[in-house]
């Protein structure tokens, strides 16, 4: 072979490898946005829908909020946070009542943790009296706003730490009602 083809053959290689490269550093950018969207996705933050009205007043059919998975690793779970809990069937928004290692009862309409009575400030109407449960480390006690019609701990028992996939207190959409709630 003349070294004038060898000089086109390897001038030809070179060409491909640049153009090789120009393609991937065209590409870059996206794979890098798909990269950053599902590293939040999976262990950040998730946009969630709410499912029915047994959270009414505070949350409503419809709407999207965003499920946040990293502020239950940093802050945990309080009593009083909305959590999402990932259940055989769904996901479940309810609010956390009692947190582990507490009695919770309800007696005469009242909440009782630890035996102390507490005001239950978010309860659409009144709530059932029922018998005392007693958790165990690492589970919570949640219940619906909406106490009548929801489908929570009094029916499906305590929630283990490990079912609650993210706390959630921002809604995106509808646009009327975006912002934080309590």
């Amino acid at each position: 072979m003349s070294k004038n083809k060898e000089k086109e053959l390897n001038n030809e290689e070179i060409k491909q490898k640049k153009a090789a490269r120009d393609v991937f550093l065209d590409y870059l950018p996206y794979i890098i946005i798909i990269l950053v969207v599902v590293i939040l996705r999976t262990f950040i933050a998730t946009p969630v829908r709410v499912n029915g009205t047994s959270m009414d007043p505070t949350l409503h059919n419809g709407e999207t909020m965003i499920l946040n998975k990293l502020g239950m690793k940093t802050k945990g779970i309080n009593r009083w946070d909305i959590v999402v809990i990932d259940t055989e069937d769904s996901h479940l928004i309810k609010r956390v009542i009692a947190l582990p290692g507490e009695t919770i009862y309800y007696n005469d309409y009242k909440l009782y943790i630890n035996g102390k009575a507490l005001e239950d400030n978010y309860s659409l109407s009144k709530t059932e009296d029922f018998e005392f449960v007693k958790l165990n480390k690492d589970e919570y006690f949640v219940m619906g706003d909406n106490r009548s019609i929801s489908k929570d701990s009094r029916t499906i028992g305590s929630v283990n730490k490990k079912e609650i996939i993210g706390k959630t207190n921002i809604i995106l959409f509808p646009i009327d009602r975006a912002g934080i709630i309590k």
